[in-house]
């Protein structure tokens, strides 16, 4: 059953922070007293896509993955709630609840957006930024297979399998592994007739159209602390253009005059379960 995929892991704690937006469910590993890292999530992604990072980074750091409102196991809050800057204000918020006054952020897809917006909104308090292939405008030609991979929810599925095998015929997810298979299980929720996402289609539209009515180099001035921008070398799926174009990727570096680079051999998904990726940041959190 799908939501088996909530049982513990092993060296995890599951938490739940309320906060004046509505409750954020997340993930807690590594020791506590480190450095704190606050992992946000893409546009319809959940925390489970931190898993393959969070296992190698947190013998160095304090890892909190979240689930932002409106996917996973957060709350699902009313429309005109979403959107960077509020889910911005969720990560400091988390952080508060946390006790922690400076911490560092790792964004994934539009959670590089939501991480530059923190930078944004508290100047001083961010140590350092890891952003995982977004920092810019992406290839118009990704458009389409991102609107399809958010067709996906709110429809119910006959079977957990069922649903397996249309989210791997869109081709977005690869290399395909265990991992993948746990994301997708912690996303699922059993309704009659099946199953069916958990993030909640409105508040995903509701983001998406946010994106395209704001310019993320608008926050790039703010990005004063090290950051490092991961890149995908591979396009999102078959001959589609890239989330991080060249383009961009230079732009940014030339703007961003405390960024590094590290560019990693795989696509906007699989750049999540790379190990070059987990050494790439396991290196540059733990050096600063």
């Amino acid at each position: 059953m799908p939501d088996s995929e909530l049982d513990p892991t092993p060296g995890v704690v599951p938490r739940d922070f309320v906060l004046a937006s509505g409750r954020i469910h997340a993930e807690d590993r590594g020791p506590v007293g480190e450095t704190l890292v606050i992992a946000i999530p893409g546009l319809s992604a959940n925390l489970r896509g931190f898993d393959f990072l969070a296992e190698r980074v947190a013998s160095r750091c304090r890892v909190v993955a979240l689930d932002l409102r409106g996917r996973g196991h957060s709350d699902v809050t009313a429309p005109g709630t979403y959107g960077w800057a509020n889910h911005a204000r969720d990560v400091i918020g988390v952080a508060d609840a946390l006790g922690v006054d400076e911490f560092d952020v790792l964004g994934q897809s539009m959670g590089a957006f939501v991480a530059m917006e923190v930078a944004r909104q508290a100047p001083g308090r961010l140590r350092a930024a890891v952003l995982i292939d977004a920092c810019g405008l992406p290839d118009a030609e990704t458009i389409a297979p991102i609107r399809a991979a958010v067709e996906r929810l709110g429809a119910v599925y006959p079977s957990f399998a069922g649903y397996l095998a249309l989210v791997q015929q869109l081709g977005t997810v690869r290399p395909w592994s265990p991992y993948w298979e746990r994301y997708f299980r912690y996303e699922l929720a059993d309704v009659p007739g099946g199953v069916r996402a958990r993030s909640d289609r409105a508040a995903v539209l509701e983001d998406a159209d946010y994106g395209e009515q704001h310019a993320p180099r608008e926050l790039w001035p703010n990005l004063a602390m090290p950051v490092l921008l991961a890149r995908a070398t591979q396009p999102l799926v078959g001959e589609t253009g890239f989330i991080v174009p060249e383009s961009e990727r230079d732009a940014f570096l030339a703007a961003v005059g405390s960024a590094s680079l590290v560019e990693v051999d795989a696509n906007h998904y699989g750049i999540n379960t790379h190990p070059a990726t987990a050494e790439a940041i396991g290196a540059f959190l733990t050096t600063l």
